[in-house]
């Protein structure tokens, strides 16, 4: 399978608390909310497309037991991902729970990387990580992520954790997919190709 990251920010790379203010009020962190006035109908549309990809979930333990808490209460028909969110298998990376609750759930045990090698390398399509910055920032540093799927809010918040940080291998990137919705959100598709290049400018006619 694939690992896909699909992660919504901000311009500044905010990744925290995007659908409402109370969502995650970790470190003091108080402007949660800011992808929900950008949303619009191209955004759910391809979302949902993304979603038809999956053949699991692959989450961090505080967004799991977020989603397990909220995604079993939609239970309106008309909703476009709360059928498959509650169906599709789902792998949580913790070393705090024994069992899930959101069925059906595998808890991975032992070393992340190794635990997701081994599940990346049974056949299917994308293995899909929402949210779950830490995680995904992590696999990503190791060379376990194959696409990235960002949701680029027009927003700055200047404040709130953010996806990428930290000291972790640089990775390069190859643009698949473009696209601005109506209310101006930037919807980007990357594969990631290995460690970023680096080279030395030597003027503007070497790349004419």
């Amino acid at each position: 399978m694939k690992i896909t990251l699909t992660e919504f920010v901000t311009l500044d790379g905010v990744s925290q608390g995007p659908g409402s203010p109370s969502e995650d009020t970790s470190e003091g962190f108080t402007r949660g909310g800011w992808l929900v006035p950008h949303m619009d109908g191209t955004f759910v549309q391809r979302a949902s497309d993304w979603l038809d990809l999956a053949d699991g979930l692959l989450l961090g333990r505080r967004t799991y037991e977020a989603f397990a808490r909220d995604w079993p209460k939609i239970t309106d028909p008309a909703d476009p991902f709360a059928e498959r969110m509650n169906a599709l298998p789902k792998y949580v990376v913790t070393s705090t729970l024994t069992e899930g609750t959101w069925n059906p759930t595998t808890v991975l045990k032992g070393d992340p990387a190794r635990a997701v090698a081994e599940l990346k390398a049974r056949p299917g399509r994308e293995l899909q990580i929402h949210g779950s910055a830490r995680l995904g920032d992590s696999l990503l540093s190791a060379g376990l992520v194959d696409t990235l799927r960002l949701v680029v809010a027009p927003v700055v918040l200047r404040t709130g954790r953010r996806l990428l940080t930290g000291e972790n291998a640089p990775s390069g990137l190859r643009l698949l997919h473009h696209e601005a919705t109506p209310n101006g959100l930037l919807l980007l598709e990357y594969e990631v190709t290995g460690r970023a290049r680096q080279g030395e400018y030597e003027g503007v006619t070497a790349f004419i």
